[in-house]
């Protein structure tokens, strides 16, 4: 049986017993989806509330979803964070919706010293948003309670200290001696894997993560592009947890 389909709305909205479901998200279910009069929706905040309704009617304003039930999801954990390197053209966009549909609950736009795109002013702005958008559709195409973070671009020094702060954090390096399904991961708590650009982390860069206390290790004995990575090691940390 086919799941029902997942809209974004706001916290207060999702109290309500008669959700209106109105802007880019009504006319999506409207015209998009089609959807009638008595077929289930789901109608979730993004932060671990689901409503789930059925459809009341259509109006001007938009579509009418009566509340039949609520959901809390617990946040997740372990947490996943993926520390993506900026990628050229709309390769991170890719990464981005792979890693939501994989269950990566915070992704960080890294600019690492031999990442070929530069974000900059309006730019920057403009591809963050793009990262931001392709997280929220994909977060309702996999059906996720809980939205990712997408957090503004970071620098190495932004890195080292995510890894200081995380339960266990990894560097994804094709040549460690040590493949990520045989490290040893904690139960709970923040899981960082750090990817690198296609031309590799720096020295210098690598040595100051693994200061911060990150392991080196590799996927396989293949080399991943690196907008294939990040989903790949999440799947990976995410199959040996709880989680899956």
């Amino acid at each position: 049986m086919p799941q029902p389909p997942v809209f974004l709305a706001g916290r207060a909205e999702l109290q309500q017993d008669l959700i209106l479901l109105s802007g880019a998200e009504g006319r999506h279910a409207a015209t998009v989806r089609r959807m009638r009069r008595g077929e289930r929706a789901d109608v979730a905040d993004g932060a671990g509330l689901v409503a789930e309704c059925v459809v009341a009617g259509h109006s001007s304003a938009g579509l009418e979803l009566a509340v039949q039930a609520r959901r809390a999801v617990p946040r997740p954990d372990p947490s996943i964070t993926v520390v993506q390197a900026i990628p050229k053209g709309d390769r991170g966009e890719l990464a981005v919706a792979e890693m939501t549909e994989v269950g990566v609950d915070r992704i960080m736009p890294w600019a690492a010293a031999r990442s070929v795109a530069i974000w900059r002013a309006e730019r920057g702005a403009r591809s963050l948003a793009r990262w931001r958008a392709a997280a929220r559709e994909a977060a309702k195409q996999s059906r996720r309670a809980w939205l990712p973070e997408v957090t503004e671009p970071v620098s190495a020094p932004d890195v080292a200290a995510v890894i200081t702060a995380a339960a266990c954090a990894i560097v994804l390096e094709p040549g460690a001696a040590q493949s990520l399904g045989q490290l040893s991961l904690p139960e709970a708590g923040d899981l960082v894997v750090i990817v690198g650009p296609e031309g590799g982390i720096t020295d210098e860069e690598s040595a100051a993560f693994r200061a911060a206390g990150a392991a080196l290790a590799r996927l396989g004995p293949t080399v991943l592009r690196t907008s294939t990575a990040g989903p790949v090691a999440a799947a990976v940390l995410l199959s040996r947890s709880a989680r899956w």
